[in-house]
């Protein structure tokens, strides 16, 4: 089996790969990442703004905002 998984991958990785997205058409590339961003910067704000934690829970927060970073 390894020799037929080595074989596919010699032939597979001299091929041209296209990837079509269908339900994507007229969105570019700045404007996924774009809102990508902004989706992210609100998750941020909401943690920020959350009245719920005490100052001694400052550190959650500070760890939700890497948690979403990642």
């Amino acid at each position: 089996m390894k020799l037929y998984i080595d074989i596919l991958k010699g032939i597979l990785e001299k091929e041209d790969i296209k990837v079509i997205f269908p339900n994507l058409n007229g969105i570019n590339i700045k404007d996924i990442c774009e809102m990508q961003c902004y989706k992210t910067l609100a998750e941020i704000k909401s943690v920020i703004e959350d009245d719920t934690l005490e100052d001694r829970e400052c550190f959650w927060k500070i760890e939700k905002i890497i948690s979403i970073f990642e």
